[in-house]
Parts: structure tokens; sequence; C-alpha cells
């Protein structure tokens, strides 16, 4: 029995420092998008099409699980702001895909290369070993449960 309480012991201050530490991070990448006047969401989503290209509205809503009503009030907003276009579907008439425009492209290409340097510099305090441990660890653990479901 005492060996299953220090378990559970383990288990519980490594929940405690996981979450921690992850609020912590979470909260500078934050504070590092707002500083360029833009929401997470909305950064989420410019990051994704900079880094992924065209794709149609429903398929940004499963991604990032956003309602199919906010998906496209969303997408207004950052076409409102110019930071995105609608264009038709090559391949399906009845979409559109969401484009990065010119404007949300000069951005992220002056605000992209700060931002990834201050997700390095949260995670500089651990070595490319290190990184590569917990990148797995971590996949395990959510694939673990992911299977609890």
């Amino acid at each position: 029995m005492n060996q299953e309480n220090e378990q559970v012991q383990l288990d519980l201050r490594l929940f405690r420092i996981w979450m921690k530490a992850s609020k912590t991070v979470f909260e500078n990448i934050r504070k590092d998008i707002e500083s360029y006047g833009i929401s997470p969401d909305h950064f989420m989503i410019l990051e994704f099409l900079y880094s992924k290209g065209p794709h149609p509205v429903q398929k940004i809503s499963e991604i990032f699980s956003i309602p199919s009503g906010s998906i496209t009030y969303v997408v207004d907003k950052l076409e409102k702001k110019e930071l995105v276009t609608r264009q038709p579907s090559p391949t399906d008439r009845r979409t559109s895909n969401v484009v990065l425009s010119e404007k949300g492209k000069t951005l992220f290409d002056e605000i992209f290369p700060t931002h990834v340097e201050t997700i390095s510099q949260n995670l500089s305090f651990i070595s490319v070993e290190e990184k590569q441990q917990l990148i797995h660890l971590l996949k395990t653990i959510g694939l673990g449960a992911k299977g609890l479901e």
C-alpha cells in the first residue's frame, strides 16, 4: 500500500509541476503574441495559414475545434483587418479557402522570427536530448490519455 501511495504522490507532484511550467511558458508566449496587437486566437489561425497555406473554413474550424458560427466571425474579423482573404476553392465550388493576404504575409514575415525566438528562449533551459525525450514522453502521455476517453 505504501508504494501505491508513493506513486500517487509522485503523479500529483508531476502534474502540479507540469501545470505550473506550462502555465508560465504559455503566459510568456501569450504576452509575446499580444505585443503584436493580435489576439491569441487570431494569431493561431494566421500562423496556421502562414505555415500550411490556404485551407477551407470548415477545415480550420475542425483543426482548432472552433464552432462553425464562431469561425465565420473570426475569419470575418481577420478579413476586415485585411490579414486574410477568401478565395473560391479550385476543387469545390461550394466552399472557399481562407488565404493569408499580402498584408498578413508581410506581418508574419516580420513578427514570426521574433515569436520563434521567444519560444526558443522559453525552452532554452534544457538540452536538445532532453527536448527530444520530453517530446517522446508527452506524446506517450497524450496518446495514452486519449485511449482512456
